[in-house]
């Protein structure tokens, strides 16, 4: 039987809590294996942190934001509203916790050891979406073209290169080189005064918000049901097990229940009696009408901190990455520095038509790991969340891990490191 308001759902029902891209993923997974899955969120499909991202599928971004030097780089952020990636300090015994433990995770030892573990469901989740597109047609806008990684100085080229090394004898993830005079010839867009690039050819992208509504539209057809608008108040637990969850449109009761929630599920720590250590790091994209010469490849620009990726119709800048809370706004100063960080890149200037400007809260852990499995001392409840910067990269790979676990099945992947019964 399906989740549903004020009934009894059996026992191969789920119920998704949360209709974002890793939501999605899920209910894909789950569906597949033969549950009955109802998907309820808050507010519209994947219309938060899903919807307007760069829209990368990269199994080059092994290594974790927890590299060293990032909490240097977080304090100079202190005195520097401009930085791309910055730490507005609060006052929040939660918010120093989780600093001090992302801190203590920030070397060399700690950061190839979660590489490990990104590596092995990056590459999970691309396969999976490459079978996905070749069962349901391209209508997420899919390319298998590569990323590139643009630098503008001869400093910025040897930092890279040595990342580039380091990520070639550890993972076996190697990048064409790509000289300053050789960029015009790769991507007729890029300027030809730069100092090169570092290109990863098993990289892909699509639009986010075609995988969304697309993906989500076909599990529709299928029998997963949708439910916008509907808000979670609140968890029922009885005798170590969920047994419904009130929501803004009533009662709803499953047998299993995926909790989903992005940067929203720190609130459920109190409900679920478990840690979910996320904070909310802002990031910020615009979208503008495409250019006459518009990149063929998406990039991004590690000295400014900022990517561009091309649509059919229309391209995006984004990234950046801010702790500041739930912070609603979108500054005229970050929109700016969005055009202005991508014009010394770029042969034609981005200043184009706006169709969107657009922020999203990326759910951040302090180990750069997603948190995917059961929810301690409940039997029928699992995390699905914590996904940083990768939720479009790792849904894919998530819904099928989500999907073995519920059924208890020997995972395709080790999934111990993503546990949260870590915290």
């Amino acid at each position: 039987m399906k989740a549903n308001s004020g009934q009894a759902g059996g026992s191969e029902s789920v119920l998704v809590i949360g209709a974002g891209v890793i939501g999605i993923g899920c209910a894909h997974y789950l569906a597949k294996s033969g549950f009955d899955v109802t998907v309820i969120d808050r507010s519209s499909i994947a219309s938060a942190c899903s919807r307007s991202n760069l829209g990368l599928i990269c199994p080059s971004h092994v290594l974790p934001l927890t590299e060293p030097g990032a909490i240097a780089t977080a304090l100079r952020s202190f005195f520097d509203p401009s930085a791309p990636f910055r730490v507005r300090p609060r006052l929040s015994p939660a918010f120093c916790n989780w600093m001090w433990q992302f801190a203590r995770r920030c070397n060399r030892s700690q950061m190839l050891r979660a590489a490990v573990h990104l590596k092995a469901i990056l590459d999970s989740s691309i396969n999976e979406y490459r079978q996905i597109v070749s069962e349901q047609g391209n209508d997420f806008e899919w390319q298998d073209s590569g990323l590139l990684y643009v630098l503008e100085t001869d400093s910025g080229m040897r930092e890279f290169a040595k990342r580039n090394r380091l990520l070639t004898e550890e993972f076996g993830v190697a990048a064409q080189r790509v000289e300053g005079k050789e960029l015009s010839d790769f991507d007729s867009a890029i300027r030809p005064d730069l100092a090169g690039a570092f290109y990863y050819e098993g990289d892909a992208f699509a639009r986010p918000e075609l995988v969304n509504t697309c993906w989500s539209r076909s599990l529709a057809q299928r029998g997963v049901a949708f439910v916008e608008n509907c808000k979670l108040d609140a968890v029922e637990i009885r005798r170590g097990q969920v047994t419904g969850v009130q929501t803004s449109k009533g009662m709803m009761r499953a047998g299993r229940f995926v909790f989903a929630t992005g940067a929203w599920s720190i609130e459920l720590s109190s409900q679920l009696g478990c840690r979910i250590p996320i904070e909310p790091g802002k990031g910020y994209s615009i979208t503008l009408e495409r250019p006459r010469s518009c990149p063929r490849y998406p990039m991004l620009f590690p000295e400014r901190g900022v990517g561009v990726t091309p649509f059919e119709n229309g391209y995006r800048l984004g990234s950046m990455m801010e702790f500041t809370g739930f912070d609603t706004s979108i500054p005229d100063a970050r929109i700016r520095q969005l055009r202005e960080s991508a014009n010394p890149y770029l042969v034609e200037p981005a200043t184009g038509q706006v169709q969107e400007s657009w922020y999203g809260w990326r759910p951040m852990t302090w180990d750069s790991l997603p948190i995917i499995g059961r929810v301690p001392r409940l039997e029928n409840a699992y995390l699905a969340t914590g996904h940083n910067m990768l939720g479009l990269s790792l849904a894919a790979g998530t819904g099928k891990l989500i999907a073995e676990i519920v059924q208890e099945q020997t995972t395709h992947i080790d999934a111990a490191a993503f546990s949260p019964a870590r915290f």
